[in-house]
């Protein structure tokens, strides 16, 4: 299973379209949202090229594809109009090695308020627009970082395939990698 993971859209569609075309270059099973689909939130600025109602449209056409979960930038009213389940604040992802994925924003759980998890799992968050890809213990700490608003300098996502989650940055360049 090859899964691209990816956070922190807020209504960009300049990199809503960025996203689109690692996916074509990735090719991936399955997209996983960590959630700020559409809204850039109080605190920050407008990403560039802000259009909701683009990315409302890029979003759906992969609608099957997609496996999202609800940021803290994100209502009822945004899944009024995306196609694919947004407000569940977590889920989890059985990988093909037996291990867990457990897959939430950040703003419930975190690294510093853990969920209870299988020894041996990965957790994958996003919400502070910060890259990682370390050990925790027995547990995978995992963020891909922010497509539209980063704050660590680079614009990012992140793959698992073959046992192995690498993030990228949005020109796919690996930059931290950790085996699963």
């Amino acid at each position: 299973m090859k899964l691209l993971i990816a956070s922190d859209l807020h209504g960009s569609a300049y990199w809503c379209e960025k996203l689109l075309e690692r996916i074509g270059a990735e090719q991936p099973d399955k997209i996983l949202l960590l959630g700020d689909l559409l809204y850039h939130g109080p605190r920050n600025d407008l990403p560039r090229d802000y259009a909701p109602k683009r990315v409302i449209s890029l979003l759906n056409g992969l609608k099957d594809k997609i496996i999202a979960v609800r940021g803290n930038c994100d209502a009822e009213v945004d899944q009024m109009v995306l196609e694919f389940p947004i407000m569940a604040d977590y889920t989890t992802l059985m990988l093909e090695n037996g291990r867990t994925l457990f897959a939430t924003h950040g703003h419930l759980f975190d690294p510093d308020h853990l969920p209870p998890l299988p020894a041996g799992s990965a957790f994958a968050f996003g919400h502070i627009h910060t890259k990682h890809a370390e050990r925790q213990g027995d547990l995978l700490i995992l963020n891909p970082g922010s497509l539209s608003i980063p704050k660590d300098g680079s614009h990012s996502y992140m793959i698992y395939e073959n046992g192995v989650f690498t993030a990228k940055t949005m020109e796919g360049e690996p930059v931290a990698s950790v085996a699963f």
